[in-house]
This record gives structure tokens, sequence and C-alpha cells, in this order.
């Protein structure tokens, strides 16, 4: 039986660690899929289509890795996907409380669920997108924190020649 997994987030923008853990989970899987969250309460930068836009081009040459919209639960898109893995990134004990609750809540809520933490390489540990909005709207280089199409993306955001 082929194992699939998703790997979700919001990707706002995605950055070096998360295509760290989807390369690596790339690798531990036939097929990946990165399930972009939907959510129209949360203000993002790029639109989910934008955001999809985005990995699509990152990932274009590796088949094996999808790239869909989601919104509501992740158990309810993982069970219409088929699937039941989940990875999850943890960059520090901080991550953990939170992530361990959701895992436990999926879990609770399908019980054919299963979480898989993977942790990014150490030099993207500290890495998070908020991190890179906020260097970049405040003028700092975001060089080798993000793939290049990501950083010319966000020069067009911000209208940065």
């Amino acid at each position: 039986m082929e194992k699939s997994a998703i790997y979700p987030g919001s990707f706002d923008p995605i950055t070096n660690g998360h295509e760290d853990i989807i390369r690596r989970g790339a690798n531990l899987f036939p097929r990946i899929v990165v399930a972009v969250l939907e959510n129209p309460r949360k203000e993002t930068l790029f639109s989910t289509a934008e955001r999809i836009d985005i990995i699509r081009e990152i990932f274009k040459d590796i088949p094996a890795i999808e790239v869909k919209a989601f919104h509501g639960l992740l158990v309810d898109f993982a069970r219409d996907n088929g699937i039941r893995i989940l990875i999850r990134g943890l960059r520090a004990v901080s991550d953990f409380e939170y992530e361990f609750q959701m895992a436990l809540m999926n879990l609770n809520l399908n019980a054919e669920i299963e979480t898989l933490f993977m942790m990014p390489s150490a030099k993207y540990a500290f890495l998070s997108s908020s991190l890179v909005k906020e260097v970049y709207r405040l003028g700092g280089s975001v060089e080798g924190l993000v793939a290049p199409y990501v950083e010319s993306r966000l020069r067009e955001k911000f209208r940065r020649g």
C-alpha cells in the first residue's frame, strides 16, 4: 500500500525551513501533499492562490509533491484525500506544546491519523514566515532564508527594486 503524507501550513511565505522538511519528507514518502491553509479570518501577505503558485514553482521538478488548498479541519482534508499521515515541523521546544495538543486533537477526531514530527536542519531552526516578512518589511536581507523565487515575490509585494 502506497503511503502518502500531508504537510499542512499557511506558508505565508514558504521558507527554506518548510522547503527542507518537504524535500526530506519526499525522501520518506512517495507522495507529499502540501496543504495550504485557507483562513479568511487570518490576514495574509499572499493570497491562497499566490501561495499555491509559489510552492508549485519551487517544486515544479518533483512530481511527487502536490499542492492543494484546504479549509476546515485537517483531519477531514486528510480523509478526503485518503491520507493518514501528517507531517509537522518542530523548530524549538516552544513549538512542541502546541503541536502536541494538535496531534492529540487530530487523533481524537480521527483515530487513524498519525502525526510525524520532523525537525528542520539546524540552520533553519529559528526561521518562521512571520520573521521573514518582518525582516523584509524592515529592509533586511532574506537571502538564504527563502528560495530566490520567494524573494522575488516579496520584492513585488513590497515594490522594492
